[in-house]
């Protein structure tokens, strides 16, 4: 069992615990709060109906002074009788008999009273003052004034309180208890790990530690063995970094020379023009053709100049410019750029586009720039000729659009297919080897992924998936 599933036994355990401890004890002071109101609320009407006897005869003693010394400890404080002119006429207090009251002020029922009564302390709880009518038939004599004070409720309210408390502290200890018995238990296997710790980092990789149990510890344990493991490849991986950091001095030396290409690259692009502008006017018949030829070279040199353009800034975020575009139209511009090279080795191109596909929301330069090395791969791979398979669907599942272009080549070892999309790694006799990783960049830059399936002399299988919109 996990250690946070304890965790939340115990804590369920005890709140069940304090919420039935406190359910019970509630129980037990409400019966009490109910059995003193009770009791209060019968020595109220008794007051009320003495003082009303008191009030309606014509007897010159007052019960009240004796009455009072038996209510006090039901919290009755002070009883009056007053006129309906507001003059005390009886009282329990008979400093008070012959005072007036206000009978615009008395108000009839139970409102809290300011303190000052005698008998109340700054300790109790707020006095109370119950005013009631006294009505004979249809002829009203006056009213009964009652003052009291519950302290005997408060006294019940407060022992309660401190058995609730005394009940939580309880429940809270035990609460504890558990808790310390869970460290201890824990703690022990992970000091063990600590030490194995310390001998790791001084060089000891030969530590190994049994995975004794399926909670947290067990976890920590096999999560240390495999970094264990991890640390026992570090040579390997330093062997690695030291191949990347030699990659990174050759990647700057050829950005270096790349820099250098464009300025003759700009040369030839404003001979073209010359030539297009001076000669081709005098050509006569053999004009067209060799506008053409000259088109040709100057998107050669175009894309050449573009692809410079990457290779320097492989290493900064692309710039994409996206517009929508039919992926057939994108193909048409790509096409003519290597349709000589195709004759050459006698290689023919089918294209299977699903007629129900949406335009892609692309870069169309960055986009004819993978074609275009998706195709040298396979011009590269394919010497004894053969066919290449251009497709385009959409894939309904993932909601992208599937781009495959397979060819019938040599195909990639299986060791090499992790390799191929690593700058400057190529196993070709030609080329530097970014092709295929500003591919997987630009690519990946539109929110999409390249998938690979290459079987040696059977072919390859490149897959480009790419979102529909830029966002999904």
């Amino acid at each position: 069992m996990k250690l946070n599933s304890k965790l939340v036994i115990i804590m369920l355990s005890l709140l069940v615990l304090a919420m039935l401890t406190l359910f019970i004890m509630n129980q037990f002071a409400q019966n009490d709060l109910v059995h003193e109101i009770q009791e209060s609320s019968q020595e109220i009407s008794k007051a009320i109906q003495m003082s009303i006897e008191d009030l309606t005869s014509e007897a010159e003693t007052s019960r009240l002074p004796e009455y009072l010394n038996k209510a006090r400890d039901k919290g009755i404080n002070e009883i009056n009788i007053i006129n309906n002119e507001g003059e005390i006429i009886d009282s329990s207090d008979p400093e008070k008999i012959g005072k007036r009251r206000e009978v615009r002020k008395l108000e009839k029922g139970v409102r809290a009273a300011p303190r000052r009564q005698a008998g109340a302390t700054v300790l109790s709880q707020r006095p109370y003052e119950v005013v009631v009518p006294v009505i004979v038939g249809d002829e009203q004599l006056g009213y009964v004034q009652i003052n009291m004070l519950l302290d005997n409720i408060r006294d019940i309210q407060h022992a309660n309180f401190i058995r609730r408390l005394f009940a939580t502290c309880m429940v809270f200890a035990v609460g504890i208890a558990l808790t310390i018995f869970l460290a201890r238990r824990y703690t022990q296997p992970i000091h063990r790990l600590v030490d194995d710790f310390k001998r790791v980092s001084a060089g000891d990789l030969s530590v190994t530690i049994p995975v004794e149990s399926q909670d947290e510890i067990g976890e920590l344990a096999a999560g240390f063995n495999n970094m264990v493991e991890k640390l026992r490849e570090r040579e390997v991986l330093e062997k690695r970094l030291y191949e990347a950091e030699h990659l990174s001095r050759v990647g700057q030396l050829a950005s270096g020379i790349a820099h250098e290409i464009r300025n003759p690259l700009n040369y030839i692009s404003l001979a073209i023009d010359h030539l297009k502008a001076e000669m081709l006017p005098h050509c006569g018949e053999s004009s067209p053709e060799l506008k053409e030829l000259t088109d040709k070279i100057k998107e050669e040199v175009r894309r050449v100049n573009y692809m410079v353009l990457n290779f320097m800034n492989y290493g900064r975020p692309l710039k994409l410019r996206r517009v929508q575009a039919a992926y057939g139209e994108i193909l048409a511009k790509s096409l003519p750029l290597v349709s000589d090279r195709l004759e050459e080795r006698h290689i023919r191109v089918e294209q299977h586009i699903d007629p129900d596909l949406p335009p892609l929301w692309v870069d169309q330069e960055l986009l004819r720039n993978c074609i275009i090395n998706f195709l040298n791969n396979s011009l590269q791979a394919m010497s004894d000729g053969g066919v290449i398979t251009l497709g385009a669907s959409v894939d309904r599942e993932s909601g992208r659009v599937r781009l495959t272009f397979a060819d019938q080549g040599s195909g990639i070892r299986e060791e090499d297919i992790p390799k191929i999309f690593l700058p400057y790694f190529t196993t070709k006799d030609v080329g530097i080897g970014l092709g295929l990783a500003i591919t997987e960049r630009i690519i990946k830059e539109h929110g999409g992924e390249i998938l690979v399936a290459s079987r040696p002399d059977e072919g390859t299988t490149f897959t480009a998936l790419l979102p529909l919109q830029p966002g999904s």
